[in-house]
């Protein structure tokens, strides 16, 4: 009989599943040479569809089965020959359909072919009676395929810490599920002779030249700019201490630098110039806000694209690339897309590109993953180079395990790790609580040196601190921002921003202009580019913000007001005033609202950090120096032990149990929605139409990225739900994540979106 792996493709030809073992095992080698797992790999591969050697799954092509396990047979057979060299391997097997499952032995006892019907977790059938797993392994051999006799694990040892063990089996599952659809879509995409036909590779990285053409880009800029000779020196010291960081071996970096230092190029050129000393195999970024990514990769590409090729920077985000699918279904190219599109999106399910820039959602949930679509890229992360930017950003909640798993990374797989920002937390002193995890721990080296006092000699703010019991009403403080004709005054709510902006309005004043995430991303980049124009051109401008302004915003106010709140907060607003340093001092003043509110801040998290803050800032006599970054160090090390650590999580991880974990680790707390508004109501009209005739494509998701808000996702009770239309799938199901906005009035175009109930805003 000649066993099949799948069903005949579009042109009738139809697959021997021998030749998709082989294939699948020698990509999976090949993508787990890079961590010194090849072996592994290759078993993996060869095992991953034992079970489809069954009669009963061969029926199951014919459609005459359905609901068959084609996978806990090689599973098991990879824990009972290998045992615990083989653990990795067996979960890598039993979850390339189904996701990474539990590491416990009851688990996996449930494996073994011969565990009666009622104890499985799932109704899905295995074998058939008349069949054992010892036919299904001279079937096997009968095609010329045998697994090795012994395995000896690189990736398991009894003194593997959960942490460690968990990145390992992911990165072994990445390997080969990466190299199961590959090879899978090679033979769907196939010719009617049976040849396959893959999908073409994404580029290699040339950090040579792709350095050559940032620094240039950097030298261009220096000549350009207005910046002050002072602050163009600080750019050029930062950029030659990346450079010479460079030469040091992989591992775990800080870069601390000030606000208006040039950060961005200069991490991307340490980056660029490390990878080229140390042969690494690509650069990833990651960003914490879709506003940063788009306007950091519009960045790179300038400087990069147009040599080195359009895909050579590729950005992936959820907006941008994913559309809700079955991982197991054939995939159809989305007709409305080009081939260039549909070639990046290909290339970012698993981030085949030089150089990846990508959010904090999408790089960490995938660290902690467990389902194949989710962790197929992980493998691209061995051996190459993962910038951080506005690390203070990262999860508290969850930041231990994190910490842990990005370590190993660096220890076991041989990436180098940078975490940058102008307010570095002080995540060295967590270090014995990470070593738990793994055993790594966390010793970061800073690439920038002490004695290059770039936080002093940047000096370009005097912050004035309130008193302990001093407040100020909203009319208080508009009159007071009345008194500046340029002035930044940045907020914790959104709701404070829009009652402030409404009592300055009162005022009838001069070039007043609001920003939050209220308003869509093309809202927010016209008004930030009005903004800038209005300050180069020395004309009035009073800009009410939430903290959206604070990270990554290239924004330059002779004054800003900033409410109370972490200290980290504080820091990122007062890096927005005399950014360029064309004014000898700028002034920054931090006030205490007057509000109602029984919670004047975001969330639970974001309070205890200003309690900490307001509880530092009276040990210290009222005033703290924030261009000392010892200042900002002693904080961190005061709110660390007033973390709320996620005890379900670190339970999770402890117990190795990938559904769990994966289920619990969330980089945003809130599940929320996308939801399309009536900024430009040309283009709201035109995706409105587009939504009802056709439903949600790719194509369509990246039109209406720039024109919609996140809201916190509504129960069938909420208000919201009677004003918002779902955006449709082709199947005509609900997407479950993009909506249409169907009252246009209450998107304004000064503040952006205000329903009669605020309900679902996020705050």
């Amino acid at each position: 009989m000649s066993f099949l792996a799948h069903s005949a493709n579009s042109h009738g030809a139809s697959e021997p599943l021998a030749i998709h073992l082989s294939h699948v095992a020698a990509r999976a080698r090949e993508y787990a040479d890079a961590f010194g797992a090849d072996s592994e790999a290759y078993l993996a591969g060869l095992l991953h569809d034992l079970g489809k050697y069954s009669n009963l799954f061969q029926r199951r092509l014919r459609n005459e089965e359905h609901g068959i396990d084609h996978w806990s047979a090689g599973a098991w057979h990879a824990l009972m020959q290998y045992e615990n060299a083989g653990l990795p391997a067996a979960l890598a097997i039993q979850g390339h359909h189904v996701g990474l499952q539990e590491c416990a032995v009851d688990a996996l006892r449930n494996l073994d072919p011969k565990t009666p019907p009622e104890r499985l977790p799932t109704p899905l059938r295995r074998l058939a009676d008349a069949e054992s797993l010892e036919a299904l392994l001279d079937r096997i051999r009968s095609d010329g395929l045998e697994a090795p006799a012994t395995l000896e694990s690189s990736l398991c040892h009894k003194g593997d810490l959960s942490a460690e063990f968990m990145l390992n089996t992911r990165m072994l599952f990445s390997a080969l599920v990466d190299s199961d659809f590959i090879e899978t879509e090679a033979h769907f995409e196939g010719h009617a002779d049976g040849t396959r036909n893959y999908r073409a590779e994404g580029s290699s990285l040339t950090p040579e030249r792709a350095l050559e053409l940032v620094v240039r880009h950097i030298e261009g800029l220096s000549q350009r700019s207005d910046l002050a000779p002072a602050m163009k020196d600080v750019r050029s010291d930062l950029l030659a201490a990346c450079m010479k960081a460079s030469e040091l071996p992989p591992g775990l970096f800080t870069l601390t630098a000030p606000t208006g230092s040039g950060k961005t190029l200069a991490m991307l050129a340490f980056a660029l110039a490390h990878a080229a000393r140390h042969r690494l195999r690509r650069v990833v970024t990651v960003i914490p806000y879709l506003s940063i990514i788009e306007q950091t990769a519009a960045i790179y590409r300038d400087i990069l694209s147009r040599e080195l090729g359009d895909d050579f920077v590729l950005e992936v985000h959820s907006l941008a690339n994913t559309v809700p699918h079955d991982e197991d279904a054939d995939p159809r190219p989305d007709v409305a897309e080009s081939d260039g599109q549909r070639r990046r999106n290909a290339l970012a399910e698993n981030w085949d590109a030089p150089l990846v820039i990508t959010t904090s959602v999408q790089c960490l949930e995938s660290l902690f993953a467990n389902r194949p679509s989710a962790c197929r890229k992980l493998h691209r992360l061995a051996k190459s180079v993962i910038l951080f930017d506005e690390v203070q950003t990262l999860p508290n909640s969850q930041i231990i395990p994190t910490l842990a798993t990005l370590s190993h990374l660096v220890h076991r797989f041989g990436a180098s790790i940078v975490f940058a920002t102008a307010t570095q937390p002080a995540f060295s002193s967590l270090h014995e609580e990470v070593s738990k995890f793994a055993t790594s721990g966390w010793r970061p080296v800073e690439i920038v040196p002490a004695d290059l006092r770039l936080f002093e000699r940047t000096r370009r703010t005097r912050i004035k601190w309130p008193s302990e019991d001093e407040k100020m009403t909203w009319t208080e403080l508009a009159r007071r921002l009345v008194e500046h004709p340029q002035v930044l005054c940045v907020v914790n709510k959104k709701r404070h921003a829009r009652e402030l902006y409404e009592a300055l309005s009162s005022l009838q004043v001069e070039g007043l202009c609001h920003l939050s995430t209220n308003m869509c991303p093309a809202h927010r980049r016209d008004v930030l580019r009005a903004v800038n124009q209005r300050l180069r051109d020395n004309l009035p401008c009073r800009l009410i913000s939430t903290q959206c302004v604070e990270a990554g915003v290239d924004i330059d106010f002779p004054v800003v007001y900033r409410a109370f709140g972490p200290l980290d907060a504080i820091a990122q607003a007062a890096g927005r005033c005399n950014r360029h340093g064309r004014t000898r001092e700028g002034m920054v003043e931090v006030f205490v609202p007057d509000v109602a509110d029984a919670n004047p801040y975001p969330d639970g998290t974001y309070r205890q950090a200003a309690s900490v803050a307001r509880a530092f800032l009276t040990e210290r006599g009222g005033s703290l120096d924030l261009n000392d970054p010892s200042d900002l160090i002693k904080y961190y090390q005061k709110l660390y032990p007033f973390r709320q650590a996620d005890t379900e999580l670190m339970n999770a991880v402890k117990e190795r149990t990938f559904v769990a974990t994966a289920h619990q680790y969330r980089v945003i707390e809130h599940d929320a929605i996308n939801v399309v508004v009536c900024y430009d109501s040309v283009r709201f009209e035109a995706l409105k139409n587009e939504a009802n005739e056709v439903g949600l494509t790719r194509a369509w998701v990246a039109r209406a990225r720039g024109h919609a808000v996140s809201l916190f996702r509504p129960k069938d009770s909420d208000p919201v739900r009677s004003r918002i239309d779902p955006v449709r799938l082709r199947s005509h199901d609900e997407s479950g994540d993009w909506f249409v906005y169907i009252c246009e009035e209450h998107y304004r175009q000064d503040i952006g979106l205000v329903p009669p109930s605020d309900e679902c805003l996020i705050a």
